[in-house]
């Protein structure tokens, strides 16, 4: 049975490749088949699987009309583009298991993402629990005042707060690489890997 997981936002530039890129390369790491689909116009998780390492856990791209991939495979994993509503957005949740919506502390994030937030509790296939939500807080400094409005502007919705991920270059160097924080060695990006423990374990379930 293929597990199917949405990265979600319409907002550009909300850390949505980040976040699916890293959750592929995990899933990767722990041995599961994972096939990665690039819906955004940018093909960004696309080019980074291009310059992915082949000493490195392998990840299949897949375009629509490739159905062929998905035999065999574990999880499907979807980068979804900026300016994502209405039908495109139900469609893409029935398709899912679970969605990962990455937030940025700005207020144009904030004010980019409320209507869709909104728009997800009161989707069919979430009220009706075939699909779980989770919020992920993306490029976080926890001393300055924008993640304290971004603390505050989550906890107005129902739907589960899995971590806070830190504003670091650590992301920015692995994209160039094709790889990940899980890709390196442990001890390097410990900090890191402790921040995701609790989105893996959500993803995990």
């Amino acid at each position: 049975m293929i597990r199917t997981l949405l990265v979600a936002n319409p907002k550009g530039g909300s850390g949505k490749t980040t976040l699916a890129t890293h959750v592929a390369s995990y899933l990767a790491n722990s041995n599961e088949r994972v096939v990665l689909w690039d819906l955004d116009r940018q093909r960004s998780a696309l080019k980074w699987l291009d310059i992915r390492g082949e000493e490195l856990p392998r990840i299949l791209p897949f375009n629509s009309g490739e159905d062929e991939r998905l035999s065999g495979i574990n999880w499907l994993i979807l980068d979804s583009p900026a300016g994502l509503h209405g039908k495109s957005l139900t469609r893409l949740l029935k398709l899912a298991n679970k969605v990962l919506v990455p937030v940025q502390p700005s207020l144009f994030d904030l004010d980019a993402t409320r209507d869709f937030l909104h728009t997800l509790s009161d989707a069919k296939a979430v009220r009706k629990q075939n699909t779980y939500v989770g919020m992920v807080g993306m490029r976080v400094d926890p001393r300055t005042r924008a993640s304290t409005h971004l603390e505050s502007f989550l906890g107005e919705f129902d739907l589960p707060v899995l971590t806070y991920l830190r504003n670091t270059q650590v992301y920015v160097n692995a994209a160039f690489e094709g790889s990940s924080i899980f890709d390196m060695p442990a001890n390097l990006v410990k900090r890191d890997l402790e921040q995701w423990e609790p989105l893996l374990e959500w993803i995990r379930q």
